[in-house]
């Protein structure tokens, strides 16, 4: 959050301005404040537009020349709180996150002294809410360790805050969200704000910012949103039973779809997103256009999310859920290219003359989607010499007037077309008294409304501004977005190491991943196919080295993408092929175990990370299940299945029980972490327990003194009867475990820190190369 004392959610730590600087979370700033409402917005939309260039610009000018910043990073894991009823099987999802995160803030507070912590934020739902590092990790070896602890540190924290009758299993979404009396405490379907047939209200976190989003999204597009996922087939689902409709043509008849209609099922849904702080600006955006073109094969590989409104989905993961849950455009914006616009704009209350109306054009993707222009300028530095003529093969609209504006301020081409592209968006909540009344040289506000309500598979960050003294130097940062939320912590950490290594491999390698953008799209759409994970292809390099020509020149000679023509080395790549090589294409394991290698990391580093590539590895290889192949075979195996590809109470039930357990390390789940072993996690060593000398209520001062009174003479007891021939010593002191805590109980922080923060590790320095990433 941002830590500006006018934001909701105070930065609790400065240092978190690195995962979510400038205030944004999912669902972006969370500005104290009164939302206009879109009709009185309307009239501001061009002011917002053209002063968040101005911001971006001044902002620009006063960081460009950062350089030589260390690797930070972190991660950023979102949780859903559910509510279960043992008795009945029945499992509901818990609206009182505004209370839970407040509970795990204060607790943090108490324990500021401590190195290793979390940070809590709001997320879109009543029942979510965000968890991050307390402070961001460094680029040494030894802090890849540190990911899985601090995981496992925040599911500690989460579960000792909630309610006996609450669990939180890290899935992507609840399997009967928008499913009858799905809420607790019950709220009926329907409202002013989202107008949902499936889903009340009260399931929007109760800022105002969430329900004006909603809202302003519904009122711009000019009807609610419409998401129509893939439904599964199987031998009962009463939807392919019945006749389809005739259709005209050859053309095919529908697919029965999954629907939904609200913001919420898509935000609704959980994930793992990875921040990076790069060297410098070039860096930064380099690691953008390259992870981007990595973000449908990881997309793939976390698949998790095979469950949508209680129905079995035909489709693996997440994305086109949310990009259809926020996706505010009007039927115009809509056309497909070979339709010609009509010149109507059809945006709610704006006039086709009014010149606070956006700019009428095709908008072929939504808000919410894979990236569609490359930001990276060739390392030769001249503008003419840049990858966006080469690889930028797809539409990509922006509002011309703010490209001008950019151009004019000497912002580089390939930039300008990405801001101008989120500036062909309207802002979406406006605050009132926060228009004219904002700074342009030394705020952002109005560029991070466009900003970070652009949710791309991969978002480039320019450093915020400090807003005080003692805020901390953040850099330019790449956050990568694609990656589904597993079960585990063990899981969720290989995922993040994995994306962290392999982003040092292709700056230390020098590495080149360009591909159309065209084939990241079709990519991202492969993506979703049902076990596409392991029987899937993608589009991928073969000849990703540099210093390789593939024109012809000399062995050594160095190039840039500039220099390669977009089509070369392209091929058709299984994910396993991706991370294990094909013929010459050496594979991204491969090549991880060879930066390990180059910089001496230290055999203890190794074997962990051995054990998340392999894990990895195994899932490309179906070795072991998806998340989402394993929660689909979960309910099509369940005794209540009724092949009807309908998740009912009782599967429900069963199923988060599982994910919980399992996430916990009280199942095993060798279809899902194979021979891993998951060390269980439980509530006990969350917080440090205070030497409290607050005095006690007596009556509970005498009962406590009876209680161990009494147990100390039992123990006597023992002893003596131990003393006349051993009888009766076992069952006292089994006894004595259950009715009392071990000595120390608590005095140890979380994975076995110890209380004092003098004799906690300390932090690992580098010597050399030798633990340096």
């Amino acid at each position: 959050m941002s830590s500006s004392p006018s934001v909701l959610g105070t930065a609790r730590s400065a240092a978190c301005l690195l995962l979510v600087a400038a205030g944004r979370g999912e669902a972006g700033l969370l500005r104290v404040g009164t939302p206009m409402p879109w009709g009185q917005a309307m009239p501001h939309l061009g002011y917002v537009r053209d002063h968040g260039v101005k911001q971006f610009v001044s902002r620009y000018r006063k960081v460009e020349g950062i350089e030589n910043d260390e690797l930070k990073w972190g991660d950023e894991l979102e949780y859903a709180i559910l509510k279960v009823d043992h008795v009945n099987k029945r499992v509901r999802v818990s609206t009182r996150a505004a209370d839970v995160v407040k509970e795990l803030q204060t607790r943090e507070d108490e324990h500021a002294y401590r190195s290793e912590g979390c940070q809590w934020m709001p997320e879109y739902g009543s029942w979510m809410l965000e968890g991050t590092p307390k402070v961001p990790l460094r680029g040494l070896t030894t802090h890849l360790a540190r990911v899985e602890r601090n995981m496992r540190l925040r599911r500690k924290r989460l579960l000792a805050t909630l309610a006996d009758d609450e669990i939180s299993p890290t899935m992507t979404n609840f399997p009967l969200f928008g499913v009858g009396d799905f809420t607790n405490p019950p709220a009926e379907a329907g409202g002013p704000t989202a107008q949902s047939k499936f889903v009340p209200d009260s399931v929007i976190n109760p800022h105002p910012r969430f329900a004006a989003l909603t809202k302003n999204i519904r009122e711009r597009r000019g009807r609610k949103v419409d998401i129509q996922i893939p439904l599964y087939k199987d031998e009962r689902t009463p939807e392919f039973l019945v006749e389809p409709p005739p259709t005209e043509g050859t053309e095919p008849p529908p697919r029965p779809t999954i629907h939904m209609d609200a913001m919420a099922f898509g935000m609704g849904c959980c994930c793992l997103q990875v921040t990076f702080q790069a060297r410098d600006i070039e860096e930064s955006r380099y690691m953008f256009d390259q992870l981007a073109v990595v973000s449908p094969i990881m997309l793939a590989l976390s698949a998790a999310t095979p469950i949508h409104r209680g129905r079995l989905a035909d489709t693996d993961v997440r994305w086109d859920t949310i990009s259809a849950s926020v996706d505010d455009r009007t039927e115009e914006e809509m056309r497909p290219a070979e339709e010609p616009l009509s010149g109507e704009l059809d945006v709610g209350g704006l006039m086709k003359d009014d010149e606070n109306a956006p700019r009428p054009q095709r908008q072929p993707k939504s808000r919410y989607d894979s990236i569609s222009t490359f930001i990276y300028n060739c390392r030769t530095g001249t503008d003419r010499c840049r990858v966006v003529n080469k690889y930028n093969d797809i539409d990509c609209p922006v509002d011309e007037p703010s490209r001008k504006a950019l151009r004019k301020e000497g912002i580089d081409s390939a930039l300008s077309k990405h801001i101008a592209h989120l500036f062909s968006r309207d802002p979406l909540v406006i605050f009132e008294g926060r228009i004219e009344e904002v700074d342009d040289d030394t705020e952002v506000d109005h560029f991070e409304n466009l900003q970070s309500t652009n949710w791309q598979t991969v978002r480039w960050k320019p450093p915020p501004p400090r807003l005080s003294p003692n805020d901390p130097h953040v850099g330019w940062r790449t956050e990568f977005r694609s990656l589904e939320i597993q079960l585990t912590d063990f899981e969720n950490a290989a995922y993040t190491v994995f994306i962290v290594l392999v982003t040092r491999v292709i700056l230390a390698l020098d590495l080149n991943l360009y591909i159309p953008l065209s084939k990241v799209d079709e990519n991202m759409r492969r993506a979703h196919e049902k076990d596409a994970a392991t029987k899937g292809k993608f589009f991928f390099r073969s000849n990703i080295d540099y210093a390789q020509s593939p024109e012809g020149g000399e062995e050594g000679e160095i190039y840039s993408p500039c220099d390669n023509d977009p089509q070369s080395g392209l091929e058709e790549m299984t994910v396993l092929q991706i991370l294990e090589g094909k013929g010459d294409y050496p594979g991204l394991i491969p090549l991880v175990h060879a930066y390990l290698e180059y910089i001496n990391a230290d055999s203890s580093t190794i074997k962990d990370v051995e054990l998340y590539l392999d894990h990895l590895r195994k899932r490309a290889a179906g070795e072991i299940m998806t998340t989402a192949a394993w929660l689909r075979k979960f309910v099509t195996s369940h005794p209540g299945y009724g092949k009807d590809s309908a998740v009912t109470d009782e599967i429900a039930y069963d199923l988060v029980q599982a994910c919980q357990e399992i996430g916990l390390g009280k199942r095993a789940c060798p279809e899902l972490l194979g021979d891993r072993t998951i060390r269980e996690v439980t509530r006990d060593e969350a917080w440090d327990v205070v030497l409290d000398s607050s005095k006690m209520e007596v009556q509970y001062r005498n009962r406590l003194i009876k209680k161990f009174v009494k147990r100390a003479a039992e123990k006597q007891r023992a002893r003596d009867a131990q003393q006349q021939g051993g009888v009766g010593a076992a069952p006292a002191a089994a006894a004595a475990t259950v009715n009392g805590a071990h000595p120390g109980q608590g005095d140890v922080l979380a994975d076995g820190y110890p209380a004092s923060p003098a004799t906690a590790p300390a932090t690992s320095v580098s010597v050399g190369n030798a633990n340096q990433l």
